[in-house]
């Protein structure tokens, strides 16, 4: 798909069909996060796939929309500030990293007829339980991964007027 499609085709899918995500597919998204830029190349981040079925109510903990489960799949991905570049000032860039991969990830799934929909609004405290993260591990997003069985609703984004300043604020 042309980059520019790719991103109009992108959106939130809150119903998905329960058609299994087939193996190369999952790996061709695993590997778009994988090829992410991240600061001095660090991959401070890793990638959690974890299938549904069966694990409905387990996963339910972690977010609790019915069609977070309905996906064969779901994908949450954690970041390592330990292993994360940081500026001078001490902002850690781990955030950063693990977004951008993420964000390839999803895109990487529209481009192959998958639905996904980023999910931040998650119970920290049920993902580190249900995923049995160490310490040194915070969960960032997750993601259901499978066929859409919605459409897509109008977008609605700001003018590039109201978000680009150009030579200064």
């Amino acid at each position: 798909m042309e980059f520019d499609a790719l991103l109009h085709a992108r959106y939130s899918v809150r119903a998905y069909k329960p058609d299994a995500v087939e193996p190369d597919k999952l790996e061709s998204v695993l590997q778009a996060a994988n090829w992410a830029p991240t600061a001095c190349n660090r991959q401070p981040f890793r990638l959690i796939v974890l299938e549904t079925r069966g694990r409905e109510a387990e996963l339910g903990r972690i977010y609790h929309r019915p069609w977070f489960v309905q996906a064969p799949v779901i994908i949450a991905i954690v970041t390592l500030p330990d292993e994360a570049w940081s500026r001078r000032d001490g902002a850690n860039y781990g955030l950063v990293d693990a977004a951008i991969a993420f964000d390839h990830l999803i895109l990487a799934a529209t481009d192959l007829g998958l639905g996904t929909c980023w999910i931040a609004a998650f119970d920290p405290q049920a993902a580190r339980e249900v995923l049995q993260l160490p310490e040194s591990a915070v969960p960032v997003a997750f993601t259901p991964l499978g066929y859409p069985a919605d459409q897509p609703g109008i977008k609605k984004r700001k003018a590039l007027s109201e978000i680009v300043k150009n030579g200064s604020w």
